[in-house]
């Protein structure tokens, strides 16, 4: 009866006024459709090596450390009337014009063949992620004005906890659908045939924010200090990047950390100090956890080249990944609102760990002296592991909502959101000075020759490191940074 009632809870919390918001986080789940596609295609096509490809991901971060822009459009600026919609249409339509240009180099048609594939396919992921941020802002936003407004402060703040659980569940559920399917169709169709379809996930944003129903909220006069600091940044950003400046990736790490935390500061100048206590404790143990490195695509290249794994193999690990995050984002819903960050983090972290191992017992040959095949041990590993990197974002969501000034909440979610995607940076960074001591590159082919050669040697000792200071780093920081005032007394005694 208790599983039962656990099973009901994300049910019966369920409200109509929720399904057209939970469609837009339903179309950014679903754009992982063509992740499959896209990596194999990018690991046959292009010649960008393991650190540049790191190194791209590093600068795909941007856009959402910039967040604070689009928080305060949203909040503060209406085009055509609308504060909030237009920015959704406006973001489907960067995420086409990605999808076509991803086509166009994909397919290889003429309307793009004037252009190098490297410079498009990075262009386009810019413009698809600039899209995704828009989307984002004004979803997170909403989460916040679909709540009932009528009933108690108490009631409230348990309801924005289970609408972020929910909007969760339903990325969640994307996932789990779409990663699938995506992959089984690049395994029997061509690459460009899974891009064209994809087209319909700005379609899905599209239907979602035209039919949902807000609170009204009124505009709010422009934040000069972060609108136009945050239109300062950018412009830094795009000259340093432009200009090739040495250490580019860097330099926009820091500025955009000092950038974000001050006008943090601001918005949060006038809360209680308890308050202000727990919001920083809870960003520092948030934030480590999420910077941790990376071992990078070579790990996927390793599983492709050595054991074998093909499109079909990587939509199953999909599948059962997204299945069992579903899942597990289901049933520890209460778990999840009820408990203090600090415990659910050091959880996260242990069972993260642990669970890295059967990787590295692969790459050293364990399974083959076991006699268990690579494959069962990558889906075993992949269902166990999936549900918590989800509970982590859900926690700094609930937070985050909790805490949202009124008149402000565009621009709060943004600001938080932008320094927990700098905290994503840093893990880009630290992964890619990783792979830069332990270079690791796939066979790369030119007219039929091999102009760089596979190599794996590495790969062991760079797991090793990566889990070590995965494990280590997060429980020193909860230790010291435990966001609840009565676990940190309880730690001292």
């Amino acid at each position: 009866m208790k599983a039962i009632n656990i099973f009901l809870i994300p049910i019966r919390a369920m409200r109509v006024r929720y399904v057209p918001l939970l469609l837009i986080y339903f179309a950014y789940g679903a754009s992982v459709f063509t992740a499959i596609a896209r990596d194999f295609w990018v690991k046959k096509e292009l010649t960008l090596s393991a650190e540049g490809l790191l190194a791209l991901g590093v600068w795909l971060t941007v856009p959402w450390t910039i967040k604070m822009l689009f928080g305060q459009l949203v909040d503060s600026v209406s085009i055509f009337g609308s504060n909030r919609k237009v920015y959704v249409y406006i973001g489907a339509f960067f995420i086409s014009v990605s999808t076509l240009l991803l086509i166009g180099i994909v397919g290889n048609h003429q309307w793009v063949a004037s252009y190098t594939k490297e410079s498009v396919y990075i262009f386009a992921s810019v413009i698809g992620v600039v899209g995704f941020v828009m989307q984002d802002v004004v979803a997170d936003t909403m989460t916040t004005e679909v709540v009932d407004d009528t009933q108690s402060d108490e009631n409230i703040k348990k309801e924005l906890a289970t609408i972020q659980v929910l909007s969760r569940l339903s990325l969640g559920l994307a996932i789990f659908i779409m990663g699938w399917l995506g992959g089984e169709l690049a395994h029997i169709y061509s690459y460009e045939t899974v891009f064209k379809i994809s087209l319909f996930v700005p379609i899905l944003s599209i239907i979602g924010v035209s039919v949902v129903k807000l609170n009204p909220v009124p505009t709010t006069p422009l934040n000069k200090q972060i609108f136009f600091g945050g239109v300062l940044f950018a412009i830094f950003v795009i000259v340093i990047g432009y200009n090739d400046v040495p250490y580019s990736q860097e330099i926009v790490f820091a500025v955009s950390l000092g950038v974000v935390l001050y006008m943090i500061r601001i918005l949060i100048e006038d809360l209680d100090a308890d308050t202000i206590r727990h919001i920083k404790m809870a960003m520092i143990v948030i934030f480590v956890y999420r910077a941790m490195p990376s071992v990078g695509p070579a790990l996927q290249w390793w599983e492709i080249d050595k054991l074998g794994f093909d499109e079909a193999f990587f939509a199953k690990l999909s599948l059962i990944g997204g299945g069992i995050a579903l899942a597990g984002m289901w049933f520890s819903a209460k778990f999840i609102v009820d408990r203090s960050i600090g415990k659910v983090l050091i959880f996260l972290t242990i069972v993260g760990t642990l669970l890295s191992f059967p990787i590295l017992a692969m790459y050293y040959d364990i399974h083959k002296m076991l006699g268990i095949d690579a494959r069962t041990i990558a889906l075993v590993d992949t269902a166990l592991e999936s549900p918590f990197d989800y509970i982590a974002g859900v926690l700094m969501l609930t937070l985050v909502a909790i805490y949202a000034p009124e008149g402000k909440k565009g621009t709060w979610f943004a600001l938080m959101a932008s320094l927990m995607n700098i905290a994503l940076s840093a893990s880009g960074l630290l992964s890619k000075y990783l792979n830069k001591i332990f270079v690791l590159t796939r066979e790369i082919k030119k007219d039929g020759v091999v102009v760089t050669p596979a190599n794996y040697d590495d790969l062991g000792i760079l797991l090793w490191i990566v889990i070590g200071v995965g494990f280590v780093l997060p429980i020193l920081t909860i230790w010291k940074f435990n966001p609840d005032p009565r676990e940190k007394e309880k730690d001292e005694r």
